[in-house]
């Protein structure tokens, strides 16, 4: 099987036996890894005035990126974010990837129509927003959920290039939800479950991203039937088992390996996180992707996600049985 084939499966919930998929929402080492600036840290203000060549090769250089990463690491799927992001060149991004790489990987986009947590500049007028104004609120996820579903039919009548939308709309802190569970049925649930039943109708998976301690709105977030969640942040005390008690086992989960102590933690702390990521993600014998608990992002030392990655090029098949707890 591909690698695509193997991370569809693995959504699924099917057993697919080897080696345990694996991918990253983002990775932002791309510098130190391939002497390249990731294309989303890009600045491309002159892109209207670039040569149709000049065009041309930019795409090609971020396609360059984006496969190298893949294939260094042993990733199943390629998250993108297309730079410039208008639906022209992320089509173009995503041809150029399937030209080079056939089918050899999942391809997947953000386009999360729901309401994310507001930065601080904007989180009391939003709270105010829900409490004075949830119609309007509720207008505006309507015209949000109809902008994604548009994207989607439009890459889908252009070639379906892309397998699926990985929403990443953020919902959580470390401690709770910003959301109260009332809230977020008011505010998030309608738009979530449509734009997750829209994209399936058209036969894209979806990925549902949030950091933090989901467990207050797990059951809604998964009665939105998304394919798999991610990053089940253990920094916000989510734990796999956990998560399989409350929503079972036919969700795929993606990651939970502990960020913070990738950065900051003993090289034992990280080799022991990574292996109890490992263990109680492969204990069902299906529906797990190994990742981090958000991504690779700016900051983290290359080499410590290298010593990840080893450890689960040893360990993280379910042919070998479950790593060892040490």
């Amino acid at each position: 099987m591909t690698h695509r084939e193997r991370f569809i499966k693995t959504l699924r919930g099917e057993p697919i036996g080897g080696q345990v998929p694996t991918f990253e929402l983002v990775f932002f080492l791309t510098m130190e890894a391939f002497g390249k600036v990731h294309p989303h840290h890009r600045k491309y203000e002159q892109w209207d005035q670039m040569s149709e060549n000049e065009r041309k090769l930019q795409i090609a250089d971020m396609a360059d990126v984006y496969i190298q990463t893949a294939q260094r690491y042993g990733h199943s799927a390629i998250h993108l974010h297309p730079n410039p992001g208008d639906l022209e060149n992320t089509q173009r991004l995503l041809e150029e990837i399937r030209r080079r790489t056939g089918d050899q990987y999942f391809l997947t986009i953000d386009h999360d129509p729901t309401w994310a947590i507001p930065d601080g500049d904007h989180m009391m007028d939003f709270s105010v927003r829900m409490f004075e104004e949830p119609e309007a609120l509720g207008d505006q996820s309507a015209r949000r959920l109809e902008e994604t579903l548009e994207i989607a039919r439009k890459l889908d009548e252009w070639g379906h290039l892309l397998d699926g939308f990985c929403f990443c709309s953020d919902y959580c802190f470390n401690v709770n939800p910003f959301f109260s569970p009332d809230q977020f049925e008011e505010f998030i649930v309608p738009t979530l479950r449509d734009a997750i039943a829209g994209a399936h109708e058209m036969g894209y998976y979806v990925i549902k991203h949030t950091d933090g301690n989901i467990m207050p709105i797990l059951p809604q977030i998964a009665a939105c039937k998304p394919d798999a969640l991610h990053s089940l942040d253990p920094q916000g005390g989510v734990s796999i088992p956990e998560v399989r008690k409350v929503i079972g086992d036919d969700i795929c989960l993606i990651g939970n390996v502990n960020c913070g102590l990738l950065q900051t933690g003993t090289e034992e702390e990280c080799r022991q996180d990574v292996l109890r990521a490992l263990r109680e993600g492969m204990e069902k014998g299906r529906g797990y992707v190994f990742a981090t608990s958000n991504c690779a992002y700016t900051g983290l030392p290359l080499a410590r996600y290298e010593v990840m990655i080893d450890l689960w090029r040893q360990y993280g098949s379910y042919d070998l049985g479950l790593p060892p707890q040490e």
